[in-house]
């Protein structure tokens, strides 16, 4: 029988805080009643504040996935084409997906070690001289990898072709953890989900619209109905919703934007960059390697990590939750057996991402894995240094 707390370590689902949880644990409501609104409304608002934009949040009872349908039922029609970057594992699925919906996907092609290029972008935008690429999909946080892409160039990047291809960014294991500014940036579909950063369980699916957007979805043929964004709007004016919502989550949802807005979400941001750096201090000093090659887009939700030749990373992650009550992310599709993944997200400080790391390393000890004791100790003198303000920008990245 395994004893203690078990270590949730993957990238999601996270676990769920305390204060969430307590205000998950209420009676259902009436969806139509003005008590309901009044929730409805909380939400809404609340989560525009965690997108950083001023315009729609259209909130699906769903998960990650329908999220991602609905970005393009939304906006694309049968034979539209789009531009999309093999970053990994979830921009792979999401291909599959705009193809089951007849879309055309130039897919360029990547290596799961970095995201997406802007230069590549602006290149193919570039030849594109007739306008038939309707959209650019870029996956933020590739949560199989452990690379972020760099939205803001890739905006510019656009820019400077003057192309009017809209901008599609996922942003379900970056949102609330990473840095992300969906008005700012020019994004005109931001897709988001409820177990990451925003520390809920899995069950809501968001979409956050430009004006661009909702102009395009009123032209665009595809067929829809559940993920309508018109057909949510109109009783989300109200704090309503078109369909019976999933009021309990919604009440931790309003708990956890408050967490959030608490800590403030510059800090919110410096604490998952601290916390991913003193990860790869230790990955480092036991002399294995991250899996991301490109430092500007380490990953502040998780760290990948490559297992040395001739050891499967699936026996080593089960030697850990075996022996030390912890989980740990596993390597997906083309890195399966190759990697495994320490989530470092949410409700997530150094006292637990220090306890994430020891289990680890007494993991590799026991699974006869080659490494160099004293990586937790690696970890631990970093996050010694005392941050100031609201950025880690100034302590010196041990082992970056």
């Amino acid at each position: 029988m395994r004893q203690g707390r078990h270590f949730l370590q993957i990238p999601g689902p996270s676990p769920v805080p305390d204060r969430v949880l307590r205000a998950m644990d209420m009676p259902v409501i009436d969806h139509r009643s003005a008590q309901f609104a009044e929730l409805g409304r909380a939400v809404l608002e609340g989560s525009q504040r965690i997108f950083q934009t001023a315009g729609p949040v259209v909130i699906f009872p769903s998960s990650g996935t329908g999220a991602w349908e609905a970005a393009i039922v939304n906006t694309l029609s049968p034979g539209d084409k789009v531009l999309m970057v093999e970053t990994g594992h979830f921009a792979t699925l999401w291909r599959h997906m705009a193809g089951r919906f007849g879309i055309e996907v130039d897919f360029i092609a990547g290596d799961w070690r970095r995201g997406a290029d802007p230069a590549q972008i602006e290149a193919r935008l570039a030849e594109d001289a007739a306008h038939a690429i309707k959209a650019v999909m870029v996956v933020h946080n590739e949560t199989s990898t452990g690379a972020t892409s760099r939205i803001a160039e890739i905006r510019a990047a656009i820019d400077r072709t003057g192309h009017p291809a809209l901008l599609m960014v996922d942003t379900i294991s970056s949102l609330g953890s990473i840095d992300y500014r969906h008005e700012d940036w020019k994004v005109d579909v931001s897709v988001g989900c409820s177990q990451k950063g925003f520390m809920l369980p899995p069950g809501l699916g968001f979409n956050a619209i430009s004006d661009k957007a909702r102009a395009a979805a009123r032209t665009n043929r595809m067929p829809r109905s559940y993920f309508d964004w018109e057909e949510m709007l109109k009783p989300n004016a109200k704090g309503f919703f078109p369909y019976t919502p999933a009021t309990n989550l919604l009440y931790g949802l309003r708990e956890a934007i408050a967490m959030l807005l608490e800590e403030g979400l510059d800090n919110v941001f410096a604490r998952h960059q601290r916390l991913a750096a003193a990860t790869r201090a230790a990955v480092n000093h036991w002399g294995l390697e991250v899996l991301c090659q490109e430092p500007r887009e380490y990953s502040p939700v998780l760290t990948a990590v490559l297992m040395p030749p001739g050891h499967d990373a699936d026996q080593f992650r089960q030697v850990v939750l075996d022996n030390y009550n912890m989980s740990l992310g596993a390597g997906l599709s083309k890195v399966a057996g190759k990697v495994f993944r320490i989530g470092h997200l949410g409700e997530c400080n150094e006292l637990t991402l220090l306890g994430a790391l020891t289990g680890v390393e007494m993991g590799l000890s026991v699974a006869g894995v080659p490494h160099r004791p004293g990586g937790v100790d690696a970890a631990m003198k970093y996050l010694e240094q005392r941050p100031q303000g609201n950025s880690p920008a100034h302590l010196k990245v041990v082992g970056s």
